[in-house]
């Protein structure tokens, strides 16, 4: 069964009614359109109750939001602030900090799987950790690797 995208089965759907009303079996029907026999049975049920209009790709509906994008936008000014500043050791956000934030702010839950999905809404992306620290300094590397790292071979 060939696999297609949501929106080539409204051109399938009109295919599919063209072939009834042309006389043609449900089972011949499946075959030609390389779908099942149940498919083609709901499609033309669908059709004989809703009309053309059943036919049309219509987006899936999704689940309400349950931030507003008022609170979005806090959400955002208080990430700005940082871990630190919410009472979290140290500076990383990770997304279970952030759902706690959430749930503080605005008495709201998110699965830390979907705290990712917030995230890319409001346009921030994870956060990878620096290849060196920021604050190592140079000359005190040098002076590491010139005194301590010999030391350290030698044992």
């Amino acid at each position: 069964m060939p696999k297609y995208k949501p929106a080539d089965y409204e051109v399938l759907r009109r295919r599919c009614v063209e072939l009834d009303q042309a006389g043609w079996k449900q089972g011949p029907i499946a075959q030609a359109l390389g779908l099942t026999q149940g498919w083609v049975s709901q499609t033309l049920k669908k059709y004989r109750q809703q009309g053309p209009l059943a036919l049309q790709w219509r987006k899936p509906p999704g689940a309400p939001t349950r931030l507003t994008p008022d609170q979005l936008c806090q959400l955002v000014e208080e990430l700005n602030k940082g871990a630190e500043h919410q009472g979290f050791a140290g500076a990383v956000w990770t997304r279970p900090r952030i759902n706690e934030v959430i749930k503080k702010l605005f008495d709201v839950s998110y699965d830390p799987s979907q705290v990712g999905r917030l995230l890319k809404k409001i346009g921030w992306s994870r956060q990878k950790p620096q290849p060196k620290a920021r604050q190592q300094g140079a000359g005190a590397v040098a002076q590491w690797r010139q005194e301590r790292l010999p030391e350290l071979k030698k044992s």
